[in-house]
Formats: C-alpha cells, sequence, structure tokens
C-alpha cells in the first residue's frame, strides 16, 4: 500500500431507491439507456480495510455473500490496484446488511466505497475521472455511489446531475423474501411500453421535488411485479399505511413508501412489519459524515 498508507478505515455504504427509472432506449452494445431520479438512504452496509498480507483478503459477516471474485468489493479492489498499478496488500471486513438482488444497490454501493477508500489509503493516485471510470467497469449504479447525492442519472446511469434541494423525506422499505435478476427482468422488458421523452419527468420536478408522491414510476415494476404479485400486495399496504406513493426500486423486488416525517414513517413501519412477510427498514437520506 506504500508508506503514506493509513493504517484502518472503516466506511457505512448506503442503499439506493429510484423515485424514477425509465428505461428510453437500448444501445447497439446491448446496454439500456435509462433516466432515473436516485435517492442514497441510510439503509447501510459497513467496510473495514486495513492493511494485511499480499493480496487482497475478504471476510463477509452479516447476510452471506461471496468471499471471492464473486463479490464486487473483491472486484473493486482487484480493479482499483490494477488502475493504480499498485501491488495489493489489504484486508477487508464486510457487514452485509442490504438485501442482496433486491433492487437497493448495495453491491454497487460496496464496490463505489471499495475504490475510494482504497484511493485514500493509497494516497490518491487516481482522480476523479479515473475512479468515476474505473466504477462504470464494475456496474451501471456505481458511479452514482461515488457521490453518494439525490442525483437525476441518464446514459446507463454514469451521467449524473445532482439535486442540491432534496426534500427530508422518510421511507419505509419492504423486501419480500424473493431474489430477482436484474439481467432477467431488462431480457423481459418490452421497450415499446415505456414512455419516450424525458422533459415530462424532469421539468416538473425541477418546478417542485415536494410533488414527487404523484411522479413515482418504475418501467421495470411490471416485469418483477408480474411474476411476483407481492410487489403490488405491498405497494397496497404502504399505501394504506399512509405512504404518499409506493415504488418498486431497481429492478425489484424491494418495495418503499415515501413519508414527509419519520413519525409517519415509524407508525408505518409498525403496521408493515406484521402484515407483509420479509425485512422492514426505516430510513431517511443517507448524508456523509
Amino acid at each position: 500500500m506504500g508508506e503514506r498508507a493509513i493504517p484502518a478505515m472503516r466506511v457505512e455504504t448506503p442503499a439506493k431507491l429510484n423515485l424514477i427509472l425509465k428505461v428510453v432506449g437500448r444501445r447497439a452494445d446491448g446496454y439500456h439507456e435509462l433516466i432515473s431520479l436516485m435517492v442514497p438512504v441510510n439503509l447501510v452496509d459497513r467496510v473495514t480495510f486495513s492493511r494485511g498480507a499480499p493480496g487482497i483478503h475478504l471476510t463477509c459477516q452479516g447476510i452471506p455473500v461471496p468471499e471471492n471474485n464473486d463479490n464486487l468489493v473483491f472486484r473493486a479492489a482487484d480493479a482499483f490496484f490494477s488502475r493504480a498499478r499498485r501491488k495489493p496488500s489489504i484486508s477487508i471486513t464486510l457487514h452485509k446488511n442490504i438485501p442482496v438482488a433486491a433492487g437497493l444497490g448495495g453491491g454497487s454501493s460496496d464496490a463505489a466505497a471499495t475504490l475510494r477508500a482504497l484511493n485514500t489509503l493509497s494516497g490518491h493516485p487516481l482522480g476523479t475521472a479515473a475512479l468515476a471510470e474505473t466504477a462504470l467497469t464494475l456496474g451501471a449504479d456505481v458511479p452514482f455511489f461515488l457521490q453518494n447525492l439525490p442525483s437525476i442519472a441518464r446514459g446507463v446511469g454514469e451521467q449524473l446531475e445532482p439535486v442540491s434541494d432534496w426534500p427530508e423525506y422518510w421511507y419505509v422499505i419492504v423486501t419480500p423474501p424473493v431474489s430477482v435478476s436484474t439481467a432477467w427482468v431488462y431480457n423481459n422488458l418490452k421497450l415499446e411500453l415505456t414512455t419516450p421523452g424525458n422533459g415530462y419527468i424532469v421539468n416538473p420536478l425541477r418546478k417542485d421535488w415536494s410533488a414527487i408522491g404523484g411522479l413515482l414510476e418504475n418501467d421495470l415494476e411490471r416485469v418483477t411485479a408480474a411474476r411476483y404479485p407481492v410487489i403490488k400486495s405491498i405497494k397496497g399496504i404502504l399505501v394504506e399505511a399512509g405512504a404518499e406513493g409506493a415504488l418498486m426500486s431497481g429492478s425489484g423486488p424491494s418495495v418503499f413508501g415515501i413519508f414527509r416525517s419519520e413519525e409517519a414513517a415509524r407508525r408505518a413501519k409498525r403496521y408493515i412489519s406484521s402484515r407483509v412477510e420479509g425485512r422492514v427498514f426505516l430510513a431517511g437520506q443517507f448524508k456523509e459524515e
């Protein structure tokens, strides 16, 4: 790691919610063009980095996940050292709390945190552009987590426009006990059903972000919900509990309700917890320490 390396670092990595996710086209390389409104929330994993024996050594706790190259943390570390032209000597411990394959971006968040932490520990050999380029090679959501700010994302997710005046909403997130393949969802999406154009989304939001309850929209929901009807049921329960709106996040199956106060969200969480299967979380907006 070099003499300037910090002995250890511990970071929290947030989940994300897609309050809007529109698929507006498919590129020649097979990736989909998106426009999405993404918000980081304080449902977090925790990752600890410290100097170790030569190589990359990953230990995972909490929700079971791989401890090898099948884990985005491992791949992010490998990509960083390759890009920085450094020999790795790092020990990483991941405490996994964000549900896996749930539409919440936990793996992408862990990968972004790994890039940022290793860059700091190594004396910042990579600039902002190099970090973003490396992040995109790991996944479309990873660049978003380098910033961890409410943002409008375009392209495959790498073109980010931070939203500076995002309201202090609260969210109740329900993750039913099913796993969803993002690739399967996109492969089953009929693009002709999506709405062309982006202005009708972005322009009203720029005028009044508080109108988000009526603008929640996810093109992927129709695909996932057709296979897993529990998604529609959870949305109904969230609205019964007082949510201003409810939506599936990402490719699912997690569903969230949006609330204007922590008190209202806490009441809703109590109401919902006894009525659904799966994990139920209360979250506000994630803010860097």
